[in-house]
């Protein structure tokens, strides 16, 4: 359960090809991508801005190439996250981008009471999953929520739809993944 390596190198060149397809979707020309490793990895595209978070949009498995992946995060939580209004060209400068490049996720194993004791805060994501209901929350949450282990368990069934505590029951999937992430250093960065 260990995200892909990614360097520095090619971690800045996912962020820039991340800004560069919100770019084009918001109307600026086409330029040649950025060089985007190849791999198929899970990948969430998250927006900051002044007053917080502005949109984040992602896929959690790799069911196409990252750069294809990627693309289609970065226009999505730049234009459909439905939480927020979508971004203009205007706005773009302004924002920092976030990228988590994810592992696969895998069930964590074990008796559930255990499970707090299983994960890692600030490494490990979450995503929950019953019936057609899923949620997923990305390692850095629980960190930027001071949230334990068990805490971050809730948020993840309340992001789901579903009650705190869900995890403890059998009829609930609970899996985790590792995130690479990389994050341009200050809006509007060029990384």
């Amino acid at each position: 359960m260990r995200a892909p390596e990614i360097g520095d190198a090619d971690g800045a060149a996912i962020v820039a090809a991340a800004r560069q397809a919100i770019a084009e979707e918001l109307g600026a020309p086409s330029a040649p991508p950025p060089g985007v490793p190849a791999l198929r990895a899970g990948v969430f595209v998250t927006l900051h801005g002044r007053g917080g978070l502005r949109g984040c949009i992602g896929f959690p498995a790799a069911g196409v190439p990252l750069r294809e992946a990627l693309r289609e995060a970065a226009v999505a939580a730049a234009t459909r996250d439905p939480r927020f209004e979508p971004v203009t060209a205007g706005e773009l400068g302004s924002l920092t981008i976030e990228v988590s490049v994810l592992s696969e996720p895998a069930p964590l194993g074990g008796p559930r009471e255990s499970y707090p004791r299983a994960i890692s805060v600030g490494r490990d994501g979450l995503v929950i999953r019953r019936g057609a209901r899923q949620g997923l929350l990305l390692p850095q949450v629980a960190t930027e929520m001071s949230w334990g282990a068990a805490e971050f368990l809730d948020g993840a069934c309340q992001k789901a739809g579903l009650e705190g505590g869900c995890w403890r029951d059998a009829q609930t999937e609970v899996l985790a993944f590792t995130a690479s992430v990389f994050r341009e250093a200050s809006p509007g960065a060029r990384a």
